[in-house]
């Protein structure tokens, strides 16, 4: 399993529009061979350099899954208005990608009534 995680800075009153852009994006990603999840995550604000932490972090099957997927048509067209809301962001994204460990970790699974149905 791979973790590909993008670290954004957020302009502080730019929050809202950051996470639109988000919400509104038209994502390929259930389509794509390997892809297993995704996440927007809403970090700590920074008062002292005015700006939100955020990050992407999706999950997939392996690294080459990730690779092929930012090689793709699916990938120019995710990204191809990144650069129409730089006003929001207080410099570029940072990427860090992580390979799982295998046999450390832990999976809690919690199943409601209904789910049994």
């Amino acid at each position: 399993m791979y973790i590909a995680m993008n670290r954004f800075k957020v302009a502080t009153g730019s929050e809202g529009d950051f996470e639109t852009v988000w919400r509104n994006r038209d994502s390929s990603l259930p389509e794509v061979p390997g892809f297993v999840e995704f996440r927007l995550l809403r970090g700590k604000v920074n008062d002292e350099e005015g700006y939100t932490l955020y990050s992407s972090h999706t999950v997939w099957k392996s690294e080459a899954d990730f690779q092929n997927w930012t090689k793709s048509e699916s990938f120019r067209a995710a990204h191809r208005n990144a650069g129409d809301h730089k006003a929001i962001y207080k410099g570029p994204p940072v990427f860090e990608g992580f390979n799982v460990v295998d046999g450390i970790s832990v999976l809690l699974m919690r199943f409601s009534p209904s789910c049994l149905v």
